[in-house]
């Protein structure tokens, strides 16, 4: 069976939803953040060295990053699907194939770094310090997010924005490994980047993707997807 070692408000959940889907069975072991710093507790460094969620083990592999995971756990389950799942691992060459392709990376390899560092910088001004030393650390802070980190989040949105307005899901008019992939960070750029509803193909994405019971069944057993601000 595999086992799921889930943080909580973090990247795993969208393992959970995939599996959901896909219904396999699958045993998770939960962590906390530590309520102070809000970072992985040391125990994920027994499952892997990088002390990271997600990470599964599925028989003897263990398996980190969701990418890998995402891409393992497809392959391994997702042989002769039918109806809204046909499409999870599209056709090799086919536009649909090229689509998944480049969310897969794009999720992680651009559009998170922007959001994290959104994250990073309106929170450190929140973190104890000397009183004297706050008015610079906020106004080091806004001076980034306004001129480096918000026009790049805005960007993103408005990218994501326009493709969702010709498609339904990332990779087509199916949904595939792409948007599991993309989930969290939809997620989180919604919560973090601009008011929702300034961007209404991609607010209903997300309630598209809410909406599945496997997405809701997730929720239900992995709880929220990303911390309150």
């Amino acid at each position: 069976m595999i086992t799921v070692h889930h943080l909580e408000t973090s990247r795993s959940q969208r393992i959970l939803w995939l599996l959901e889907e896909l219904g396999q069975p699958y045993r998770i072991v939960r962590y906390a953040r530590d309520p102070k710093t809000r970072l992985a507790p040391p125990a994920l460094k027994t499952v892997h060295p990088l002390g990271k969620s997600p990470v599964i083990t599925d028989g003897e592999l263990t398996i980190a990053e969701s990418g890998a995971i995402i891409e393992h756990l497809a392959e391994r389950f997702g042989g002769g699907l039918q109806g809204e799942l046909a499409g999870l691992l599209p056709q090799p060459g086919s536009p649909e194939h090229r689509q998944c392709r480049f969310w897969m990376h794009y999720a992680e390899g651009s559009l998170m770094n922007w959001l994290v560092m959104k994250l990073v910088f309106m929170t450190i001004p929140k973190q104890p310090m000397p009183f004297f030393v706050r008015p610079i650390a906020a106004g080091l802070c806004a001076q980034v997010l306004k001129k480096l980190v918000d026009p790049n989040v805005v960007a993103a949105l408005a990218f994501m924005e326009e493709h969702l307005g010709r498609h339904d899901w990332f990779a087509g008019e199916r949904i595939s490994i792409a948007d599991f992939q993309m989930s969290f960070a939809v997620e989180a750029a919604l919560s973090r980047g601009a008011a929702a509803h300034r961007y209404p193909k991609l607010s209903a994405y997300r309630e598209r993707m809410a909406a599945r019971p496997a997405y809701r069944r997730a929720l239900e057993k992995g709880g929220p997807v990303v911390m309150a601000a």
